[in-house]
């Protein structure tokens, strides 16, 4: 089948994640890199398209000359799908300009700085139809598949509480000691990086892991945050309590500052009959709790999982999977969307995730701010 033509802005020379979608989306094997805007600085936009053996006619300075070049040529020629993985300030009005011009997107997560610009794509995804994905990585794993599969069979009873967790160390090493290098960091950028840095950085991931495994979505939150550091402008730590329906209640808990942590992300999920754990650095295990029976330990590869969990692994039982195959599960479920092929929900985060999700961030903030009280999504 012919690859779908892939663009990129942000990712250059150094870029982890610009990398991580790169590699994802070959493994995937439905797309094919032609070209970008790659770094703001063209000199090493141009570097970067020269080491990945493109076209420099390709390699533009600007995205709206990226545009402007694309829609120049033919139509099987030109760039379908752009993935924009620049900082958090950016998504919002490439993301915007490029489906203003029918261009499919991937977008780095949180999607916007605000609600508002979120729904604002969110309408624009359902104006032009396009195909609109985030990546919230986590649930391109097989097993997490695999979990929301159990939960919507049932198999755990009545849900009656959802812990998840997501701890990080590395912010230590920067903020504290001789060099503080917190001023060349965008991520602490309120301007750059949003009103969030721990809740709208990773705590977003947790949020987004229990509406995507539990199928429910949270109402209100109450939320501690620390911004540990005397004049720091953003959370680095933080604790949100969580109300769904019918009473059920759970609770997130973030940090960057989790000295050793690398990253523990976590989710449990406890219901009446049964429960489930899975942690994110040991992601082929899926435990499954009971009171009446020994611990079972689920694993991708194997017959008893569910045809959503077996279609989303890559390699035979024994062999361990990661991250990147995990974004390019993501990249396959858009890729499906963009043929117009038959794909399930659940395949790729959309637009509504992102929305989801931004609503999250801003609540959370604002819940702190009026001195931890309790605030509708």
């Amino acid at each position: 089948m012919k690859k779908i033509k892939m663009g990129m802005i942000g990712g250059g020379l150094g870029a982890f994640i610009g990398d991580a979608h790169r590699r994802a989306s070959r493994i995937c094997n439905d797309f094919e890199m032609v070209g970008g805007v790659f770094d703001a600085d063209f000199s090493k936009s141009k570097e970067f398209a020269k080491q990945e053996g493109l076209d420099l006619k390709r390699c533009y300075k600007t995205v709206e000359l990226m545009i402007k070049g694309e829609l120049a040529l033919p139509a099987s020629e030109r760039i379908q799908a752009v993935s924009i993985v620049t900082p958090n300030y950016l998504h919002f009005p490439f993301a915007k300009m490029l489906m203003e011009n029918r261009f499919h997107v991937m977008c780095e997560k949180p999607m916007t700085m605000t609600v508002e610009e979120a729904v604002e794509l969110e309408k624009l995804v359902k104006k032009h139809k396009v195909t609109f994905a985030l990546t919230h990585t986590y649930t391109g794993y097989p097993m997490i598949r695999q979990m929301r599969e159990i939960i919507a069979g049932g198999a755990l009873g009545t849900i009656q509480r959802v812990d998840a967790q997501y701890y990080q160390g590395w912010v230590n090493s920067i903020i504290h000691g001789a060099g503080s290098r917190i001023t060349g960091v965008w991520r602490f950028d309120p301007e750059k990086s949003g009103a969030s840095s721990c809740m709208g950085d990773i705590g977003v991931h947790a949020f987004n892991l229990i509406e995507y495994t539990t199928g429910l979505e949270i109402k209100q939150v109450l939320s501690d945050l620390n911004h540990i550091k005397e004049g720091f402008k953003l959370d680095l730590d933080g604790t949100v309590m969580l109300r769904f329906d019918k009473g059920l209640k759970g609770v997130i808990r973030s940090c960057q500052v989790a000295t050793g942590e690398e990253n523990a992300l976590t989710i449990a999920v406890y219901g009446s009959k049964a429960s489930l754990k899975w942690g994110q650095e040991n992601p082929n295990y899926l435990y499954m709790l009971s009171d009446s029976d020994p611990v079972k330990v689920l694993k991708p590869a194997h017959g008893y999982n569910s045809e959503f969990a077996e279609i989303s692994h890559t390699m035979p039982c024994g062999h361990p999977e990661g991250i990147y195959e995990a974004v390019a599960n993501i990249y396959k479920g858009m890729a499906k969307s963009i043929r117009g092929e038959k794909f399930k929900p659940g395949e790729f985060p959309t637009v509504h995730d992102g929305v989801r999700g931004m609503k999250f961030i801003h609540a959370v903030v604002n819940s702190n701010k009026k001195g931890n009280t309790w605030v509708r999504l």
